[in-house]
């Protein structure tokens, strides 16, 4: 009896299977770059396209969805900027289906019977980064770095090159995952915007990251080669004011060896100007100063990036690189000083002018290493990074002063020189070890080792003796070390994902100069906790995180000794400054339609120990400062969307709203302030006829305030237009930022007594015209796809 039971089951199994669950999985990737694509659209529909289930794929491009399988059944994959592509499924006896990779292909358009080449978006919004792709935006495509930024969601460049993610400057900039001297004084500006891949906004960093930069992480993809055999590309580039810039690259990939290199030559002018009105004892006997500066800077720059893969056997890479950047600058200055005690004089009670000249030469050189280590066991890796850099500086300024009112007088003559120069040593080794299908352990250490010194000197001409000027002249040390060590696990419940980290991070920090005037060691041992929670619905996904961060000083923060440019405003640094540290909390929110792209956000962020200016008046020179207070809190809603209407079509906006509150004091002034700023940004691209494709683009940012100073709102015009040639391996593009100078930087300070106003406008409107030629001489497809997991 028992045995008939069981055959009777067997032999109803097949009609118990009918109407079963079947589980249905695979990965999903770019058919030429081979990169898995995260958030592609996965749809089930049977012979009468209903649809019986829906998923998207998550961040390493892995899809998997359970639903029942009818006689004719399709599943389509689409995402934005590519071909749908839909494949029939074979109805099984089989519980599970596993259809492998899935490559899509970028999409082709035709447009008045002309076939414009289709491309990915340039913007992809995705729910733990946003990534910029620059060989897509034709407004940076020319340019520099900061060009590039400046289109990026979210980010900002200023006028000094200060970048702020989200309002916030506590921002941790990196190149291809590292630290780098190139994100460091300004230094960006020298990377051709042609030699930059992709942009990765990292607003919630895991433990994985260093825990700098409170309000996330910048990390900036530079190029390397995945055609096969020789390729490259060259590009020109002239501009006015003058912005001429030659950048080669040339490229070999074989199946053991990817040698990649980019050169870039540039010269480039800068005309600047900015104007100050100024009043003191404006409640006693006023006193009123115009100063109007000119700038002509002239700056060139050689860069050259080289390096190579070598593929010992399928699962071990080793990549060796060297970086060299050399800048020589030639800026000229002239200041203008009226002095009035009444506004209604004809003539001023006294007018001075200065003149100045500086020559300042800056080298940076690094060496990069790294080994990585793959496994049979899927996504596990190990991985060993050595890096060391090095650096020079030296700048000289020669100030020559007169006075034209009331009578005619020549000052004695002052000349500065500032000599720099810098060693780091980096390390580090991260390990990822899967567990089981689901679960994930990573590891790793990392230790950094800095040394900088600077000797600054100001002398001034006494008959034909050069003597020290206002005591100026000293040599300062800065040594840091900083050592961490961090451990995260992640898993996955049905659609649930989560992440859980610990950084610990130990820093020694020892400042001290020649004259004993500074000397201060510090010690910051914290640890940095993170979380990340997402959760996936159909077509969209939730992810709620947390981190904690620091805010170290940087050495121009740190740096006591101040230029005298200016007679009557200078900068100078602060080295009892202390670091800030920030629990950052933000939940985002990703929606995807198969036209439109939706991804806001919340967040809130207390910085303890917040780092800001101050502007004080001291011998009649308005000196500024960094200082820390007690704590700014910032709470704010960013929303970005991408719509693509039309496959000729694309449109990009953003808004970012926040609220901050200040509080702390500092030299008997209560500097508690609250307030809040908008900004926002829209851009649109149009693939025309004729392979013309054209893009605008508008930014604005809101006024912002604190206690003492009120940052007027701020506005900017780019627009470009680009043309492919010679069966689409030349480009020529024609780009305008800046448009009719609208970019101007408008602040007002008040303080005990006075008031200043100020306008900057420290580059005029810039044209530039450029072509680019591209090259590949082999294209076998027998030599495979160089493996790029330690480049990122």
């Amino acid at each position: 009896m028992k045995t008939l039971i069981i055959n009777t089951l067997i032999l109803f199994i097949p009609f118990l299977g009918i109407g079963q669950q079947t589980v249905i999985s695979g990965k999903v990737q770019d058919n030429a770059t081979k990169e898995a694509l995260p958030y592609v659209t996965v749809t089930v529909q049977d012979d009468a396209s209903k649809t019986l289930a829906t998923t998207i794929t998550d961040d390493q491009g892995l899809f998997s969805l359970e639903t029942a399988l009818s006689d004719k059944t399709t599943i389509t994959f689409s995402y934005t900027g590519y071909q749908d592509h839909t494949q029939s499924i074979v109805v099984s006896e089989k519980q599970k289906i596993e259809l492998g990779t899935i490559d899509l292909i970028t999409d082709a358009v035709q447009l008045k019977a002309v076939e414009i080449n289709g491309q990915k978006s340039n913007i992809s919004l995705k729910l733990d980064k946003k990534v910029f792709e620059v060989g897509k935006d034709v407004l940076s495509q020319n340019g520099s770095a900061h060009d590039v930024l400046n289109g990026v969601p979210s980010v900002a460049v200023d006028q000094t090159g200060t970048i702020s993610l989200r309002g916030n400057n506590n921002v941790l900039v990196l190149i291809n995952g590292r630290q780098s001297g190139l994100t460091q004084n300004n230094a960006l500006d020298q990377i051709a915007a042609d030699q930059i891949e992709r942009i990765e906004v990292i607003t919630n960093p895991s433990s994985r990251y260093d825990a700098a930069g409170s309000a996330g992480i910048i990390n900036i993809i530079l190029k390397k080669n995945k055609k096969s055999g020789f390729s490259g590309q060259v590009r020109l580039v002239a501009g006015s004011p003058n912005d001429s810039r030659l950048n080669p690259s040339i490229n070999y990939k074989s199946n053991k060896i990817n040698v990649f290199s980019n050169f870039s030559i540039r010269s480039s002018d800068y005309v600047g100007l900015y104007t100050t009105n100024q009043v003191t004892n404006s409640t006693t006997s006023p006193n009123y100063m115009h100063r109007v500066q000119n700038e002509d800077r002239h700056d060139d720059g050689k860069l050259l990036y080289m390096g190579a893969d070598y593929f010992i056997n399928e699962h071990q890479t080793i990549t060796a690189a060297f970086l060299k950047n050399a800048t020589h600058d030639n800026d000229k200055t002239d200041l203008r000083y009226l002095y009035d005690s009444d506004l209604e004089n004809t003539t001023p009670d006294s007018l001075l002018t200065r003149h100045g000249k500086s020559l300042e030469k800056r080298d940076y050189s690094q060496l990069e290493f790294n080994y990585t280590r793959t496994f049979k066991q899927k996504t596990k890796k190990w991985t060993i990074d050595v890096q060391y850099d090095w650096w020079n500086s030296d700048k000289k300024w020669d100030l020559s002063t007169q006075r034209l009112i009331p009578d005619t007088m020549i000052y004695p003559g002052i000349r500065t020189s500032s000599v720099g120069n810098s060693k780091d040593f980096l390390a580090k080794t991260d390990f990822i070890q899967p567990i089981d299908s689901l679960s994930t352990l990573e590891f790793g250490i990392k230790t950094e080792i800095r040394t900088v010194s600077s000797n600054y000197l100001a002398e001034e001409q006494q008959d034909n003796n050069w003597v020290i000027y206002q005591n100026i002249d000293n040599d300062l040390n800065y040594d840091e070390t900083i050592t961490g060590a961090y451990t995260q696990f992640s898993s996955k419940i049905n659609k649930f994902s989560y992440m859980l980290g610990l950084r610990a991070e130990f820093t020694d920090i020892s400042i001290k100069d020649v004259e004993n005037a500074y000397s201060d060691k510090k010690d910051y041992n914290k640890l940095f906790p993170t979380v990340n929670l997402s959760y996936k619905f159909d077509d969209s996904a939730l992810q709620l995180n947390y981190s904690k961060r620091i805010k170290r000083p940087s050495l121009y923060a740190l740096y006591p000794f101040n230029e005298v440019t200016d007679l009557n405003a200078q900068y100078i640094g602060n080295p009892d400054l202390n670091p800030s540290y920030t629990d950052a909390f933000e939940m985002a929110f990703l929606k995807n339609w198969k036209t439109f792209t939706l991804n806001p956000s919340v967040y809130y962020q207390y910085e303890k120990g917040f780092i800001q200016d101050y502007t004080y008046r001291q011998d009649d020179i308005f000196l500024t400062t960094p200082i820390n207070i007690d704590y700014e809190i910032r709470s704010g809603i960013e929303l970005s969307a991408l719509y693509n209407p039309l496959k000729w079509f694309q449109l990009n906006a953003e808004m970012n709203y926040y609220h901050f509150k200040q509080k702390g004091n500092y030299m008997e002034q209560n500097l508690d302030y609250s307030s809040q700023n908008f900004t926002a940004r829209l851009s649109t691209q149009i693939k025309l006829p004729a392979k013309f494709s054209f893009q605008g683009r508008y930014n604005f940012r809101g006024e912002k305030r604190n206690a003492q100073t009120i940052n007027q709102a701020l506005q900017s015009i780019d627009f470009g237009l680009s043309k492919l040639l010679l069966k689409d391996k030349a480009t020529i593009v024609f780009d305008v930022t800046n448009a009719f100078n609208l970019r101007q930087y408008k602040s007002v300070t008040t303080g005990t007594d006075y008031v200043i106003k100020d306008n900057s406008i420290p580059n005029a409107a810039r044209y530039r015209l450029s072509f680019v030629y591209r090259f590949n001489l082999t294209d076998s497809k027998a030599i495979r796809q160089a493996n790029d997991a330690n480049r990122d």
